[in-house]
Order: structure tokens, then sequence, then C-alpha cells
């Protein structure tokens, strides 16, 4: 819809903003307030009180182009606090990107481009909507943006190094939140960028002082926000007026003027305003504010109370000028590019298949085989390691570490490029930073695909990263979590470090492709698997104990199907035997003693649920026949296995500390105890008929 001018209503002028954007700015509120009512649902205070910084962003700051939103030399901006998503969808709209007005009147419906917190959905996904353009990451969970935009800005750093500021120079934006500050994951990502020294993080604090529950006086006011931030290395400045564009602006300038350390403004504001009875309360931030709160709000502004979606003609002339400016700097940017890539051929060629995740030539040719007359045992973790030196240099923009635990996980690119305060090379030491691990990973890769990111720490710790790894899912990134010490067979450092329910937790998360090798010979395709182009997110668990090496003849490519039949034993098998990562070994004993005992079983590797269930259901016959007896063997809780065998061999409780042979021992992971079940289960079948 497309009206007059309003009135200027009865609010006292803002210092610094002129007329006409004040006029843009509350439009973007009004938008904001009618969206919100018409779902009666969604967060309306953030938009109101934060509609300025947005408008001061999108018009005179941000390097954008709404005609081509992925755009590889974009700034990138992330609205940590994404309660406030319609802050988002106002600004894309009215700036020109593809969100028509009939989006934002389906906020939060099935459907829409418009849900109720921002989504980038890069894979495969039923969420019932699309991707929004110009929506940078997955926010909610608060935090998660923020420490996403850490990884962005380290991204930013390494591609800009590797191939020179004429193909990347930008920076990171966000609006954050009260709630982003308090949740540990934003703490963790702060002291990194600061330890790294993120020059071109540009963070903006909405300090309205109000939570849910209400002042932050309950719990948060009485911190020093700036000192923390300050003692994290981060530059600091404080904006009293949010509707100070001239206040905002320079404070901008000067955060953008900082190189060596990100910034954090500190912007004053109201939430809620300015409806004249619930801003500055709880009650402006989690709830529509009522028919007649919206109509007393626009009164007060100066329009038309009865008028719904409302973008003024003069507003529409002020943002049409971004659409230009942006076509502009990314022509601008296109004819650097073909200077460079003129100047820079094998570079360009990378460039190419980096950013259609496709790995440099000779990849299959370079991944290692593992023979078992030369080695003898092996740990799944000492052989990921080995195929990741072989992987690396086909894979250069690949960016990961540990957290502070490479040698323990073993999961080092080799050499010593190392990315950290003044150096940006491939190896990141995180720290022991296990939550913002996850999430700047997510954010490497979410800056634009080209970055192929990894992050290691034992299997234990994956709950500290669980909202990290679900969002790499709920997102399809392409990204790898590599988790070591992956069972009570890692020993003596017991049940705090032994994962039991960890396999089933990941599982549980859709999107999530997880992989147990059972020997170095799988690990290599699990590999394989985790840098396959257009794979989304996958987590490999590693052993600590050496493994015996199987036959690589026998395992082929069978762990890229998921599961397959690594021994098929006498024909015509009474039982088989479904195994995955170090149980494999457990399984193939307990197949020699039930062969003793006349019993013919069949012995199946399934590192993955996930790849399996992608094949076709006659392979999925073909390795585990219908109704053939199935027994699994699993150092953990056996939840889920029912829907592929019959009887488990699990661990339904906590491990202990001692040696890991004795634990798996005393906790029935033997192939005494397999060959047991085994034989109870042909008993209750022969009973049933």
């Amino acid at each position: 819809m497309s009206v007059g001018v309003p009135t200027t209503g009865s609010l006292p002028r803002d210092p610094g903003t002129s007329d006409l954007d004040r006029l843009a700015i509350d439009t973007i509120r009004t938008l904001s307030m009618d969206a919100v009512q018409k779902a009666n649902s969604g967060h309306p205070g953030l938009p109101m009180a934060m509609a300025p910084v947005a408008h001061l962003l999108y018009t005179r700051v941000l390097k954008h182009n709404p005609a081509d939103p992925d755009w590889p030399d974009r700034d990138r901006f992330v609205l940590s606090a994404g309660h406030g998503s319609m802050l988002l969808y106002s600004i894309l709209h009215l700036t020109g990107y593809d969100l028509p007005m009939s989006e934002l009147e389906r906020f939060r419906q099935w459907g829409s481009h418009t849900p109720g917190h921002p989504e980038r959905l890069l894979g495969a996904h039923e969420s019932g909507h699309a991707h929004t353009p110009g929506v940078e990451t997955t926010t909610g969970p608060l935090g998660q943006g923020f420490a996403n935009g850490v990884g962005m800005a380290m991204a930013e750093r390494f591609l800009r190094e590797r191939y020179g500021s004429e193909v990347m120079d930008h920076r990171v934006f966000s609006i954050c939140s009260d709630g982003d500050l308090m949740e540990g994951v934003s703490a963790e990502a702060a002291s990194l960028a600061g330890h790294l020294g993120l020059g071109r993080l540009v963070y903006l604090y909405d300090d309205n002082r109000i939570t849910i529950d209400g002042s932050t006086s309950l719990s948060f006011a009485t911190e020093d926000v700036d000192m923390r931030f300050r003692a994290y290395g981060w530059h600091t400045l404080a904006v009293d007026n949010v509707n100070d564009l001239e206040e905002l602006q320079t404070a901008v300038d000067a955060a953008m003027a900082e190189e060596e350390r990100p910034s954090l403004i500190r912007v004053r504001s109201i939430i809620g305003y300015p409806s004249p009875n619930k801003q500055g309360t709880a009650k402006a931030h989690g709830a529509a504010l009522g028919e007649d709160e919206v109509r007393a709000t626009k009164e007060l502004m100066g329009w038309d109370p009865d008028a719904h979606f409302v973008v003024p003609d003069r507003v529409r002339e002020v943002y049409a000028p971004v659409r230009e400016r942006g076509a502009r700097l990314e022509a601008e940017w296109e004819s650097r590019f073909a200077d460079w890539r003129s100047a820079h051929p094998d570079l360009a060629a990378e460039w190419d298949r980096a950013w259609s995740g496709e790995p440099e030539p000779g990849l299959a040719e370079a991944l290692p085989s593992f023979d078992p007359l030369e080695t003898e045992k092996l740990a799944t973790r000492a052989a990921g390691s080995k195929v990741l030196v072989d992987i690396a240099p086909h894979v250069p923009t690949m960016v990961g570490g540990s957290a502070d635990l490479a040698g323990s996980t073993l999961a080092i690119l080799p050499g010593d490029d190392e990315f950290g305060p003044g150096r940006t090379g491939r190896t990141v030491h995180w720290g022991i930073r296990e939550h913002a691990m996850g999430s700047a990973v997510n954010g490497l890769s979410l800056h634009g695909g080209i970055v192929r990111p990894y992050g290691a720490t034992f299997l234990v710790f994956s709950d500290y990263m669980r909202p990290a790894v679900r969002l790499s899912a709920l997102m399809g990134l392409p990204v790898v979590w590599v988790y070591t010490h992956d069972s009570v067979g890692l020993g003596e450092d017991g049940p705090t470090h032994q994962p039991i329910e960890h396999y089933a937790a990941l599982r549980a998360i859709p999107g999530l492709t997880v992989i147990r090798p059972g020997d170095a010979n799988e690990t290599v395709q699990a590999w394989r698997t985790a840098v396959e182009p257009g794979r989304g997110p996958v987590c490999l668990l590693l052993t600590r104990q050496g493994l015996p090496v199987l036959d690589p003849d026998l395992v082929g490519d069978g762990p890229l199907k998921g599961a397959y039949v690594l021994d098929e034993g006498p024909e015509g098998a009474d039982a088989i035997i479904v195994a995955t990562g170090s149980e494999v070994a457990v399984a193939m004993t307990a197949q020699l003693k039930l062969s003793e005992r006349s019993v013919s079983t069949r012995v199946v590797s399934m590192p993955s649920w996930e790849l399996f269930e992608e094949q076709d259901q006659e392979y999925r016959d073909s390795v585990l026949t219908p109704g053939v007896p199935k027994v699994s063997v699993e150092a953990g809780i056996s939840m889920g296995w029912s829907r592929w065998v019959d009887a488990s061999v699990s661990i339904e409780r906590f491990g202990a500390s001692a040696p890991g042979d004795e634990v798996m021992r005393r906790l029935g992971i033997t192939a005494d105890h397999v060959a047991e079940v085994v034989l109870e289960t042909l008993e209750r079948a022969a009973e049933r008929g």
C-alpha cells in the first residue's frame, strides 16, 4: 500500500534525525506493529526501539545489494536478537529485497518467508517455508547469532589473506540484546574474538534494560558490560539516544575505523517506543501490543490508526537509492574480481571449486588405505588424523581445530599455519570453548560456503555444543563435527568423560549424519562422506583405543551406504549381528564363537543409520534380511535400535573409572555376551514359530 505522508504527530523531534529519516524509521515501527498484531504473536518491542539502527545500517553503512543477497563481498548483518525478526523483515522489504508486503502480512504463518525467528536454510528441510532473502543465519536461541558473527569475521579474514582484498574486504555487523550477552556462548565467543583481534566485527548492543520477566535489575543490571568487553579486548562505545542518527553514525564510523579490535556499541533504547502505555516495559517484549495500543501509538505518531501495512510514497523514495548503491558497489567488485581472475588464474580456479563445494582434483586417489598386515591395530582418531593430512591439500579452504584437545583428538591440519592474533592460518586453537567453537564453526560456513570448517572435541562434550549442532542441521550446513573418545573404552577418565547416551542424542537430530566407523578403513570412507559436495553436517565418532584394521577389500565403499555385510558367514545366516565402531571387532569374534556352536551369523557393520536410510529398500533388505533375527552391539544406550533389530547388547548405565578393556568387559560389551544374546534371540524366535 502506498499513501501520502502522515502528519508529524505529537512526538518531540528527534535530535540529529531529519523528518524524512524519522518517517522512514516510523514506517519500520508501524510495519512491525502491524505484522505482530495480525499474527497476534511475536516481539514488537525490539523492532520499534531499534528501527533507527536498522535504517542507518541499511541505507548508509552496509555494503549490500538487495538484488543479489548472496554477493560474496557484501557486509554481513546478523540479527542475533532473533525474536526481533520483524525489524529485519521490515527493512529487507523496504530496501528492495525479494520480500513482498504479502509476506510481512503472513508473519509467523505456515509457508511464509517471515517465520517467528530469522532462518537461513541451505539444505533439505521440512520447515514449511523457504529461505528468506537477506537472512544470513538462523537466530533464535540467544547468543548463537553473536557467535556466528565471530565465525563469519574469521572467514572474512582467512579469505582476505588467501585471495586478497580485491576479492574479500567487508565487515560483519550485528544487533544483539541483553539476552545474547547473558547467555554463556556469547562470553566464550567474545573472548575468542578479542583474542584474535577481529577488527571487522561491529556489534550494536540494544541496551533497553528489559527482559521478558521485567527490568534487568532482576538479573543483569549490576554488570558493567562496557568494562567486561574491554577486558575481552574489545573497543567499546556508547550511544545515549538511539533516535539520534548523527550520534549513531559517529559511533559506527569510529567502530569501523578500528581495525585491530572488535567493537561493541552500547545503544540506549526504550523498548516498544513510542507506544504510550507499554514502552519501557516487559509488556512490549514478547506479545502483540493489542489493537487499542497499536491505534494509540499510530495516533501519537500522526499515522492513520485504521490503516495497516502502510508505506508512504516518500519512504519508498528514501529507500530506492539503496538498490542503486548496491548494484554499483557489486559492479565495482565484479570489475576488481575480473582483473584478479586474469592475474591469478590458479587461485581463481581454486576459488570456483571451493565456492561450489568441490574439492581439488585427485582427492579420491589421495585417500589412504590401511593394510591389516602392516598395521594390526589403530585408533580411529589416529586414522582420522592421517586422512585429514591427505585431505587438506585437496580442500584448501578447510579451516578448523580442537577445543584445547588437539593432542587428544588428533584432528590437526598439516603445517604450522595457525589462526591467531596477527596470523591467519587454517588451524584454529579454539581454547576450552566448545559452545563458541560450535557456533563459530557454523559462522565460518555461513559466510558463504567457500570455507569448509570443522570443530573437534571429546564426544561427551558434544553436550556443550548441542545448540550449535542442532542449528547446523536445521540450516543444512556443510560442517564436520569430529568427536573422539567415543565410548567407555576410553577408560580411566571415568563416567564424566565416557559417553553413554550421546550416540542416540546425536542421531535424534534431524538432518545430521552421524558416522561411527569400525576401523581405520571405514574412517577413510567416513571422511570422504564428510567432504562430499552437497552434504549437510556430519558427525564423526572416533575411538581413543586401538581397533583391529579390517581388510580394505571387504570394507570397500560399504560405509558410504551406511551399513554393509562385512562377513556373510556360512550360507543361510541364522542370525545377523549389527555393530558400530569398536564393537564391530566384538561382533566378529562373537561370530566365531557362535560358529563353534553350529550357529551361522552374518556380521553387518552399520557406521551410519542416516546413510543407510538413504539407500533403496532392496539394498536395505539385502543387508538386514527381513525375517532373520538381528542383534545390535553398541557401547551406549539401545534407544532407537529397535527399528533395526530384535535385541540389543548395550550399556544402560553410566560408566566407571578403570582401564578401558575392563570397563567394556564389566559392562557386557564382550563377544561371549553377544553370543549369549544371539542364542536367546534365536530361542525366542523359535518359540514364536
